[in-house]
């Protein structure tokens, strides 16, 4: 047992360039004892879900499998919306519940654990539905999946501030999403392999199943994670978290700032289904371009994780601005792909454009969490967390009514449309302070 906790110690050390004195800046003496084996513990659980979020993605294998079904494409069209306002949106409403409990690992547990159940029964629906019907089921279960990731999302950032000292909590997040990236290459080479025939219900069936093992066993690691309890004073009803959010959001200029500045880089997801639906116009419907798309997604997080996640230590907000000009960069290129010479249209052109794309996807990510993370007061985190989540999901609701344009101007003008936004991400976000 003295071998593993050494081992666990000396990973701790190499992976995070600590010193034989550890240094725990915000965290407690005890908790920064057990920094090591939470660590550990956090990168395993999120490895698990970040692989299981890859195999079941609303801009990514979503869609396919939709098609698969023969569900009619304006579905496709609402799976990021439903993802992302159906996780954001009702966390001003549970945060001050949160709250009231000393220990928030819970959290984080249990939402885990109704992903899975809801991603099990949409496997169900991919192995015996079909055409709307199956698209209304998909999108129902998506949805409470959705919910349950809005709750922990704030158990975990909660977490994480009270078990990983400051400056360790970008490579933590870098961690998770470099292991999980691992696992996803995987899965793309058997995707890539595989699945040869569009018809193969079985195998999506097994793809979406596999999501919602994965979300069970990451649930069960996470709650091995040691926890102190943590203050309980302050917890207000819905109505008093309202009323206080209305006043974090009137007497903090920063915080406005980076609300809009996050909401402006929403441009970035928003933009990842019409790739899919270009890309499925330009080089076909052949599952293998899936499989494709699901191996640049693991070799994104693989290549580009770690770097963000030292930079965001660093600074997040400069990491922000990176990938806001990153992003408006790649997107403009993939709304003129069309237009290229035919021996540049070629498939692997395509999955270069699209890596690009899951790689600031991941960067945002992370450096929005991090910058929210260090910059929040202590005591009102669960507040300013929940306050900035739901104001994007009604940034996300925006985007979707901005995405039915698509219908009237076409997929390349909309991608204009988000590769602007990026600029104005850019432009707002240099106001930010340091975090």
């Amino acid at each position: 047992m003295k071998t593993n906790e050494d081992l666990t110690e000396k990973v701790y050390e190499w992976i995070t360039d600590e010193g034989e004195v550890r240094a725990c800046a915000n965290i407690s003496e005890t908790a920064c004892r057990e920094t090591p084996y939470n660590f550990a513990k956090n990168v395993s659980s999120g490895a698990l879900s970040k692989l299981a979020e890859q195999l079941v993605h609303p801009g990514t294998t979503l869609p396919w499998i939709l098609a698969a079904m023969g569900v009619p494409g304006a579905f496709s069209g609402a799976l990021v919306p439903i993802k992302d306002a159906g996780s954001l949106l009702p966390q001003l409403l549970v945060s001050a519940k949160i709250r009231s409990y000393p220990r928030r690992k819970w959290f984080w547990v249990i939402p885990a654990w109704v992903q899975a159940l809801s991603l099990l029964a949409m496997a169900l629906v991919v192995l015996t539905a079909e055409g709307a019907w199956a698209g209304w089921l998909v999108l129902a279960c998506l949805a409470v999946f959705s919910g349950s990731s809005g709750v922990a999302s704030i158990g975990f950032k909660d977490v994480t501030a009270k078990t990983i000292p400051k400056g360790k909590r970008g490579q933590l997040l870098a961690m998770r999403a470099t292991a999980g990236g691992i696992l996803t290459l995987v899965a793309g080479a058997l995707l890539l392999t595989d699945l040869s025939e569009d018809s193969d219900r079985y195998l999506l069936f097994l793809l979406v199943l596999s999501g919602a093992v994965l979300w069970a066993i990451s649930g069960v690691i996470f709650s091995r994670i040691v926890e102190e309890k943590g203050a309980t004073s302050g917890g207000r009803t819905p109505l008093q978290e309202l009323k206080k959010a209305w006043e974090f959001w009137q007497a903090d200029r920063n915080l406005r700032l980076f609300i809009l500045t996050r909401g402006l880089l929403m441009a970035i997801p928003l933009a990842q289904p019409f790739f899919v639906i270009l890309g499925r116009q330009q080089l076909g419907e052949a599952v293998s371009n899936l499989g494709l798309m699901v191996l640049a997604a693991g070799i994104a997080g693989v290549v580009s994780s770690p770097f963000w996640g030292r930079f965001a230590d660093r600074s997040s907000k400069k990491l922000m601005l990176i990938v806001a000009a990153i992003g408006m960069t790649n997107v403009a290129l993939m709304a003129s792909f069309p237009l290229w010479p035919d021996v540049l249209q070629h498939r692997y052109l395509f999955a270069l454009l699209f890596l690009i794309q899951v790689m600031v996807h991941g960067g945002a990510r992370l450096s929005r969490k991090t910058y929210l993370v260090d910059f929040a007061p202590d005591a009102d985190r669960p507040s300013y967390v929940s306050l900035s989540n739901t104001a994007i999901g009604l940034f996300t609701l925006i985007g979707a009514a901005l995405g039915t344009l698509a219908g009237f101007f076409g997929i390349q003008v909309m991608l204009l449309v988000f590769s602007g936004l990026l600029l104005l991400a850019l432009l707002v976000g240099s106001q930010l302070d340091e975090a």
